[in-house]
């Protein structure tokens, strides 16, 4: 298969970039202080000018929004707060105009306890949807089928009268676990999967895959031995047993069956845990399984090095002798994000103060440069850092719950700031859900749009260069190599290589780079010197 046919056809996901929207973030179309359907539509054309191949869309479907949207009440029908299925379609034939992929979240870990789904099964045992969620009696003394805990804090168990049984939650009660081992429950998932792509749907994005299976036998999990700071009773335990079953690799193939009868579909599993490198590779193996693996590397961690970015590389090395592409391996492709809707913005926990735009330059052309699929989530184009909201005005469920020692994922989900010299920076003619902080509206696209040195202007060159190169988009990743705060690569494809180098600190560098055109230069690096926070591109052999 050519480039071309990669790009346009089968494997038009093969080093793309996605834009990430938040929907209740992005923008309001009807001034009730919410995002919509139709708000997004009416801004894909500035997702279209970044240069991007696909946009992702966390959850619209309806909800209770305890969880706001990650508890879905209906897999096939929009909130009203959202939109209609009309707006959803008119959004998907805007986008493919634009030349954009469409890709959605789903949540098939857990529902909504409203989904009627649950309704049916918490009414009895003999109902038609009895054992699609997990049920346990409780232990002699009254107490909990087992130790689990949930994510978001106290035990996995809640007790309903209706059944008298405890029914299993990974994360809120509101969310119970669907019982995704029975081929019934499975079955439903994947017509669900058939009802999005019948709408035009591109891909998807499989939210906490790895928490949709667990030990059927419910054995306990043990104690945690490493010295983590522990803020949740989900913290003091091992979760071998509540999650990342060996049995997810089935439904993982049912899924990829499922898509392959629509063709060119994109398919990540998002795997988070405290070993998710094996499940991610599980996930993505050959050619019958996932896409891509979305995971964590970057997303949490509160420092940015060289040494950590080098790692990350080495697990995804794909085939160094080959084309890149890791197909003779039966390697999977990995996805990476710097930040997302659940974690801080990274210019807030990787740099301060003045250090913070030529960071965040560095930052984005790193990003542009590594193998796999690369997410920007909203505004990250724009350099938006993290805003504090105060406790009273939190909506995140995991942050009032552990406040103030988890941090929660309000500050990341501010609205999107379309214009420096509007109320509530365009987003809304409404009040806001969540406010926007003076400093982020006065980073909004309108005050950038004209500035070829605004962090607005960089991206888009970055995702010009990824577009241009077949290299940095497809290419194997060689000679991985760290001194210090310095790293460099090279991405190679078809004859043509890409040098990369990049300064992850505040010192200059000397660097020798290989001879060749200068094709992106960041912070007044040139093939010699690399001042702080620089980073070069250096081409050489066909493009």
């Amino acid at each position: 298969m050519s480039d071309a046919e990669i790009i346009a056809g089968g494997e038009w996901w093969r080093g793309a970039a996605v834009y990430q929207v938040y929907p209740r973030s992005f923008a309001d179309s009807n001034g009730d202080g919410i995002g919509d359907l139709p708000g997004i539509t009416a801004h894909l054309d500035h997702v279209a000018r970044l240069g991007v191949d696909a946009v992702w869309i966390s959850p619209f479907f309806t909800s209770p929004m305890v969880d706001y949207g990650y508890d879905v009440a209906d897999y096939r029908d929009v909130d009203p707060i959202f939109g209609t299925l009309a707006d959803f379609d008119a959004l998907v034939a805007r986008a493919h105009d634009l030349g954009l992929r469409v890709t959605i979240d789903l949540v098939f870990a857990h529902t909504s306890d409203k989904h009627p789904w649950f309704a049916n099964s918490r009414s009895g045992h003999s109902g038609d949807h009895s054992d699609w969620y997990v049920w346990r009696d409780a232990k002699s003394d009254g107490t909990p089928p087992n130790n689990w805990q949930s994510v978001f804090g106290g035990p996995a168990w809640t007790w309903d009268g209706r059944r008298a049984q405890y029914y299993y939650h990974q994360f809120l009660a509101e969310q119970p676990q669907l019982n995704v081992h029975l081929p019934v429950v499975q079955d439903a998932l994947l017509d669900v999967v058939r009802f999005w792509l019948m709408r035009g749907v591109d891909g998807f994005r499989f939210d906490a895959l790895n928490h949709a299976m667990f030990d059927p036998d419910f054995t306990d999990n043990p104690p945690a031995t490493d010295d983590k700071p522990r803020t949740r009773p989900f913290d003091f335990q091992i979760k071998q047993h509540s999650q990342g079953h060996p049995d997810v690799v089935g439904f993982v193939e049912r899924i990829r069956s499922v898509c392959d009868e629509f063709g060119a579909v994109f398919s990540v599993a998002e795997v988070g845990g405290d070993d998710p490198l094996p499940l991610m590779k599980a996930y993505t193996a050959g050619t019958r399984r996932l896409s891509s693996a979305y995971g964590f590397d970057f997303l949490y961690a509160p420092t940015l090095s060289a040494a950590i970015v080098a790692s990350s590389l080495r697990n995804w090395a794909g085939d160094a002798g080959g084309d890149g592409l890791g197909v003779g391996l039966g390697e999977g492709w990995p996805s990476w994000a710097f930040e997302n809707h659940d974690a801080p913005r990274c210019l807030s926990r990787w740099a301060g103060g003045e250090d913070r735009g030529p960071f965040g330059r560095m930052v984005i052309a790193l990003l542009g440069a590594l193998r796999g699929n690369i997410f920007i989530y909203q505004g990250q184009e724009l350099g938006l850092l993290q805003d504090e909201i105060p406790f009273e005005m939190l909506k995140d469920p995991e942050a009032i719950a552990n406040w103030p020692q988890t941090l929660g994922r309000d500050g990341v989900r501010t609205p999107m700031p379309w214009d420096a010299d509007a109320p509530h920076g365009g987003f809304t003619t409404g009040r806001p859900w969540l406010p926007l902080s003076a400093g982020n509206i006065a980073r909004a696209v309108s005050a950038q749009e004209h500035d070829p040195d605004a962090m607005l202007a960089h991206t888009r060159h970055m995702l010009a260069l990824r577009q241009t190169h077949m290299a940095l988009r497809l290419g194997a990743i060689v000679d991985i190599r760290v001194l210090g705060n310095l790293l460099s690569f090279t991405r190679r494809h078809n004859g043509h290589t890409i040098h990369c180098a990049f300064n992850i600190g505040a010192a200059a560098h000397d660097h020798a780079s290989p001879a060749g055109d200068v094709l992106y230069s960041v912070n007044g690096a040139d093939p010699a010197h690399l001042p702080a926070w620089g980073a070069i591109y250096v081409g050489e052999g066909a493009g």
